[in-house]
């Protein structure tokens, strides 16, 4: 399980099918799952994505990799086999962006706006479900 966060300035965003988006300036949290074996690979591309922008989007997150107003500033994850990201995005909630990244459950959605740094709320959302948060800042 991981969680993005990006730092971006004001923009609006054609964000596949679902439309345009227009996000607020600040951080952009967005909650993803990596079970198995494949899951530090998911994370990787997360990373690669952002700093070479080469590829076509795949997922509703890729169009905030891709936009030159967002910026990967932290990856925050946890090793686990359990299904912890809706448990993880409940807890993180408040303003968020409704449809976004949870097509495959029933959350109003896996992306979350704070105007400063969310990075000590993140490590401390993981640690109150009982996970250790491992912290990568770029």
């Amino acid at each position: 399980m991981y969680c993005l966060i990006f730092e971006n300035r004001a923009c609006k965003i054609e964000i596949g099918k679902k439309g345009e988006f227009s996000f607020s300036p600040g951080f952009h949290i967005y909650v993803g799952s990596a079970l198995g074996p494949g899951g530090l690979k998911r994370l990787q591309r997360h990373i690669k994505l952002s700093r070479n922008r080469d590829r076509n989007p795949k997922w509703h997150v890729d169009y905030l990799h891709l936009n030159p107003a967002f910026r990967l500033v932290s990856a925050i994850y946890a090793f686990t086999s359990e299904r912890f990201e809706c448990a993880l995005a409940s807890r993180i909630g408040g303003n968020s962006v409704s449809g976004f990244g949870c097509t495959d459950c029933k959350c109003n959605s896996h992306l979350f706006y704070r105007n400063k740094n969310p990075l000590p709320e993140i490590t401390e959302a993981f640690e109150a479900l009982g996970l250790s948060a491992l912290v990568l800042e770029f």
